[in-house]
């Protein structure tokens, strides 16, 4: 049998990934510069991707003309392999969410570390955000093509939008999605888990933005309540962490404190 044979097997059993260990184990006979030049024949007929070293895709029909592989169709299987926990975030998440007013440009992935080693010249599609545990409680599952992936629900979106906004273009990009976000969002009924998730001051950005900026006061009322009855305390701070000098604060919100240094736009939806 050959390798793409094999492949082709795999996939009608439902296992569209394979790694080079994979390959080598079915075909033990076979040299490993053999395995790795029959790898990179299939990759340049399109037959397979890699989407990390040493770790493959098959390229179904319906992508057959696209220059990438939806991550969707992979991203559960990949991070099995690299035996580490996960979740889809910030705008990935938003637009899994139906907050598709801002379509992400890269598909953002978090995950502990260590960090892995994914080079963007391997796969410049995906994006990595790392932190020291990931809240089970808080990640929601949907059917792909594939399986099931794991995206962070809509509470967990909310505070990483803010925490991690210099990586999706500013608080303004934020709050537009925050707006779309708080359709299904209920900071009054989620997991005690969420407040361990960010830093006071995100919450604290989160609130303000969500009270002054898109007029959820419903939902910004329960977040402070909440924060406070787990006992976090408020310090000043500033809106946008962009904007360091405090010449440049144009009003200071007491309820949240917050610095006003940086003017929100949120596009229209």
């Amino acid at each position: 049998m050959s390798i793409l044979n094999w492949i082709k097997e795999r996939e009608i059993d439902g296992i569209a990934t394979l790694s080079v260990k994979e390959v080598r184990e079915n075909f033990p006979q076979m040299p490993a510069n053999i395995v790795q030049n029959e790898l990179y024949r299939l990759t340049k007929q399109r037959e397979i991707a890699l989407v990390h070293k040493g770790f493959y895709s098959r390229i179904p029909v319906q992508y057959k003309r696209w220059n990438q592989l939806p991550p969707y169709y992979y991203i559960d299987q990949l991070m099995a392999y690299l035996q580490k926990p996960y979740y889809i975030g910030l705008l990935t998440a938003g637009e899994l969410h139906g907050a598709s007013h801002q379509s992400p440009q890269r598909f953002c992935v978090f995950t502990t570390l260590p960090a892995a080693t994914v080079s963007p010249r391997i796969n410049p599609l995906l994006f990595w955000c790392y932190r020291r545990t990931i809240p089970q409680s808080l990640l929601l599952r949907k059917n792909s093509e594939t399986g099931d992936i794991q995206y962070s629900n809509a509470e967990l979106t909310a505070v990483d939008l803010v925490q991690y906004s210099q990586y999706i273009g500013g608080l303004s990009r934020a709050s537009t999605v925050l707006a779309e976000l708080m359709e299904t969002a209920d900071f009054g009924l989620c997991s005690d888990e969420l407040f361990s998730t960010g830093t006071v001051a995100a919450f604290q950005r989160l609130g303000y933005l969500l009270e002054e900026i898109l007029d959820c006061r419903s939902q910004a009322q329960a977040l402070h309540q909440r924060l406070k009855d787990h006992g976090l305390p408020f310090r000043w701070v500033d809106l946008s962490r962009q904007t360091h000098n405090h010449v440049h604060v144009m009003s200071e919100n007491a309820k949240w404190k917050i610095l006003v240094n940086a003017k929100i736009e949120v596009d229209d939806l």
